[in-house]
């Protein structure tokens, strides 16, 4: 709790951590069962870091920066909250799923395979060693096991330096490409959702108007996002082509197209651009609503001014591409 807060005790809240303490327990029995009496590059060999790799890597860095800032100001509550956002939602709900093409697919190098392995220890004994102060007796108990096949060696978790941020480890690159790939796969996700299409059916789908990193992400990264968003085939439209009829999300200035022949609920994939279109409309109109008000266009400095304009822009953009979208459905 943080400082003067006190925190009732509730059996629904506890039930939560429970959860968590069982997200971290199956994560690393993953870990253990790809990792047991396999080449884990800790006694040498090539090393091949995927983006994945290094995205996890790199936020781990920054993770670690955070809690131990949070500790040294006594802030418990937002060390805590840190660790649990980065071990639930970073590591067990993405690393770990980036992880499985790399092991999975044949044609991946030894030395690939040797980098995921390898990471996947370092990382999570990295993660013992930070939750340790907050739950002593599972990260002991995992660690016990962990700590061997990662190459660290000693008696207890207790007994370990506690781990500190490598500024020289952080990939800024490699943060942008994973965060570019989870807006392509939420968006697919989501059409999924909305149009009740099953998580296991394989789909076509589409990218078009995108800018030359969406390409460059599109060539490097198409084997992630078949694996992870269950897709039949990706492919890159050029300019000039002409895309089918299809559900739409937006990557930024990238849309993210799955054809409707065969899939569309016609009313439900109106009434899904129809939110869409409120939503882009309310934005607009609470930037315009800034931009009106003489306090805030005289007083806020002139770029804060100019990225608003730019938002704006960018929100109308995206607006007139999903009114074009709702009067092609229409018309179907």
């Amino acid at each position: 709790a943080s400082t003067g807060r006190d925190i009732k005790f509730d059996i629904n809240r506890l039930e939560g951590y429970r959860n968590f303490c069982n997200k971290l327990w199956n994560a690393s029995r993953y870990v253990m069962m790809n990792t047991e009496n396999q080449d884990c590059g800790i006694h040498g060999g090539d090393i091949e870091l995927s983006v994945a790799d290094r995205w996890i890597i790199s936020r781990l860095q920054k993770m670690e920066q955070q809690v131990c800032k949070a500790l040294d100001e006594f802030r418990f509550d937002h060390a805590s909250q840190a660790l649990y956002e980065f071990i639930w939602n970073e590591y067990c709900d993405w690393y770990l799923e980036l992880s499985k093409p790399v092991l999975s697919d044949e044609g991946s190098s030894d030395a690939a395979k040797r980098g995921t392995r390898l990471t996947l220890l370092r990382v999570l004994e990295a993660i013992l060693r930070m939750a340790h102060p907050f739950m002593p007796f599972i990260t002991e108990e995992i660690w016990q096991q962990i700590g061997p096949m990662a190459g660290v060696e000693g008696d207890t978790i207790m007994l370990q330096p506690y781990p500190k941020a490598n500024e020289d480890k952080f990939d800024a690159q490699a943060e942008a490409d994973i965060e570019w790939l989870k807006g392509v796969i939420i968006g697919i996700r989501n059409i999924r959702g909305e149009m009740n299409i099953s998580p296991a059916k394989q789909l076509p789908v589409l990218l078009q108007k995108g800018g030359a990193e969406d390409e460059r992400r599109f060539n490097a990264y198409s084997g992630f996002l078949k694996s992870l968003a269950k897709l039949e085939s990706i492919t890159w439209l050029q300019p000039e082509d002409e895309a089918p009829m299809s559900a739409i999300q937006l990557v930024g200035d990238m849309q993210v197209l799955v054809p409707m022949a065969g899939l569309i609920d016609k009313d439900a994939e109106i009434s899904r651009l129809q939110k869409e279109i409120d939503k882009r409309d309310q934005e607009i109109k609470r930037v315009e609503g800034k931009l009106n008000n003489p306090k805030f266009v005289d007083r806020a400095p002139a770029d804060v001014v100019e990225k608003e304009k730019q938002k704006i822009a960018e929100h109308q953009a995206a607006l007139n591409e999903l009114q074009a979208q709702m009067n092609k459905i229409k018309a179907l």
